[in-house]
């Protein structure tokens, strides 16, 4: 009787298990396509338009400033989104931001000269900050609260992806095929992401209470907000200055290991998550990054084949930083106020890092400026200690 009352029990609550999956919400799964239709049209380009400015005759800082424009926009109108998205469906901010980055994009054909450059990629920004930070609400907006880890996770992975294939694909295809039809398919592949978007719920924001619901950046966020751009500087570090730090054999693969586990943290940490809480992800996720990096600090000093163990270490962590903090942000505050605060941490937070390296490094050398990141992560261990979501 017992047995056949368990088997019963199971039976009716497998179903219900099987469900509660982000993947099951048809609305989720578009966003996920939109997403990654989105970011290919970005990344293709990144480093592609540096090349196109030289080849118009411009030097490598002007050649630069063809990106650097680009985030700069891009970070200004992630400062207006949680005033938009309080007034409009999610899904026409988020179709504005694929039309903008892909409209504009063969226009990069017309002419090589900065001011054409510069004048396209700024509209491209706004569109990026669009897609950005409307991106990572849909993510609170389309599931259910108890699966927004694992729905973070699947998100991050519609961003990931493109970055790893389509990254060095940009510059082969210029070789390939040249300059114009690539600026052709980098156009399209976000127009035509933007159909998908018709096949979506209407979303609007919700406000539930006991939230704030300022557009202003609620305090609640700080700590979570703290660590998450602590952790992008050392990204933004990392990225740029790595290959420069360690042996040319070892850097290639010790990026790749880095993108890969970073995806990787991102997973794992959404999976946790959900089942065991954000609070406990985030504290050893911090700490993981920092011990990457103070691994990264001993291959800076000689020993090449540690940066391989660094880059796993530093990236599952980061990748978890990523993950957790985003949700434990939701928690705290509207989708669309929470999806703007991480999403300036994480971009501010890697522009930083870039320059900031620059100056610890002149000053320092290599193998300080690595140990200064690691010391700078674990301070913000205790940040990451937060009650747990009532």
């Amino acid at each position: 009787m017992v047995q056949a009352y368990q088997v019963a029990v199971r039976a009716s609550v497998e179903p219900r298990e099987r469900k509660r999956t982000p993947l099951q919400h048809t609305s989720f799964r578009l966003l996920l396509v939109a997403t990654v239709g989105g970011f290919a049209g970005y990344i293709l380009l990144m480093p592609v338009l540096p090349l196109w400015a030289v080849v118009g005759g411009a030097g490598e800082i002007a050649a630069g400033a063809t990106n650097a424009v680009f985030m700069l926009v891009t970070v200004i109108t992630q400062l207006c989104m949680p005033w938009l998205l309080k007034r409009i469906d999610h899904r026409i901010a988020f179709g504005l931001g694929t039309i903008l980055i892909g409209l504009p994009t063969p226009l990069y054909a017309l002419s090589s000269d900065l001011w054409l450059l510069l004048a396209v990629s700024s509209v491209r920004g706004i569109g990026f900050g669009l897609l950005t930070v409307t991106g990572a609400a849909l993510v609170a907006e389309l599931v259910p609260v108890e699966q927004r880890g694992r729905a973070a996770a699947l998100y991050g992975l519609s961003i990931g992806l493109p970055n790893v294939i389509f990254l060095p694909v940009g510059v082969w295809l210029t070789q390939q095929i040249g300059f114009t039809p690539l600026f052709w398919i980098a156009g399209v592949l976000p127009v035509a992401a933007t159909t998908v978007l018709f096949g979506m719920s209407r979303v609007q924001a919700r406000e539930p209470a006991g939230k704030a619901s300022a557009m202003t950046f609620p305090l609640a966020l700080l700590p979570s907000w703290t660590v998450m751009t602590a952790v992008a500087v050392g990204a933004g570090g990392i990225l740029a200055f790595l290959p420069l730090a360690i042996g040319e054999s070892v850097a290639p693969a010790a990026l790749m290991t880095f993108g890969a586990a970073t995806m990787l943290g991102r997973w794992g940490a959404g999976q946790l998550g959900d089942r065991i809480g954000q609070h406990r992800i985030l504290v050893p996720s911090v700490l993981l990054a920092g011990l990457g990096a103070g691994l990264l600090a001993v291959a800076a000093w000689g020993a090449d084949p540690i940066a391989l163990l660094g880059a796993v270490a530093f990236g599952c962590g980061f990748g978890a930083v990523q993950n957790t903090t985003l949700v434990m942000m939701f928690e705290r505050t509207s989708s669309g106020v929470a999806s703007t605060a991480w999403n300036i941490a994480y971009d501010a937070g890697q522009g930083l890092g870039s320059l900031g390296f620059g100056i610890l490094i002149a000053l320092s050398g290599y193998p300080l400026t690595f140990v200064i990141m690691a010391v700078l992560i674990g301070a913000c261990a205790p940040l990451a200690f937060g009650r747990r979501r009532g």
